[in-house]
């Protein structure tokens, strides 16, 4: 969400560089998947999103494929000689595992807290708009605690596709509770 609010008030696209797809198995590939990443930032001006960025940025140490090292290496380097004009956002929900030289090349590390019960009311209800009028907030907010920011959107968007299915244009609380309870038992895997 930072990367979308930083694309909207600069007027740049924001362009999500997705891993699974940079990723290979197939030595040297993902260094020059980089390099087209870093080509591309430096001619077309916008917000570059590399989201759950740990699968590329986790420690180097002793035990690493030399691979895993090369690919961290070769992004520090891209990173320091990134364009200016364009912006390189990396998020991820695990920032203890990222290698330290990371937070030397970002110019910024911005780290969100869980929100509290009212805060999570607050992005629910943001989400669903209209849909969400007759929520009793309250009730939603017990199954809210301990989810991030992005989990409570995705599960306001899963309640409301759940109203839309049926037919209604109102989330219940009891759509936003199971959500709720989803997206919990999906992060506890």
């Amino acid at each position: 969400m930072t990367a979308a609010v930083i694309a909207h008030e600069l007027a740049l696209p924001l362009l999500t560089i997705r891993l699974d797809s940079l990723l290979s198995k197939y030595l040297g590939e993902t260094a020059s998947k980089l390099r087209a990443v870093f080509d591309a930032a430096a001619s077309q001006r916008a917000v570059y999103l590399f989201d759950e960025f740990d699968a590329l940025g986790g420690h180097r140490s002793g035990n690493d494929v030399g691979e895993a090292r090369r690919i961290l290496n070769s992004f520090l380097i891209f990173l320091e000689q990134a364009n200016a004009e364009s912006i390189v956002v990396a998020a991820t929900n695990h920032r203890s595992i990222l290698d330290h030289a990371l937070f030397r090349r970002f110019d910024v590390a911005i780290r969100y807290e869980l929100p509290d019960g009212a805060q999570a009311s607050e992005v629910m209800k943001t989400r669903l708009g209209p849909m969400g009028r007759g929520i009793r907030w309250a009730a939603a907010q017990a199954q809210a605690s301990g989810l991030s920011h992005a989990e409570l959107v995705k599960a306001a968007e899963t309640a409301a596709k759940q109203a839309i299915l049926r037919g209604e244009k109102q989330v219940t609380v009891a759509d936003l509770i199971e959500a709720l309870r989803e997206r919990r038992a999906a992060g506890s895997e």
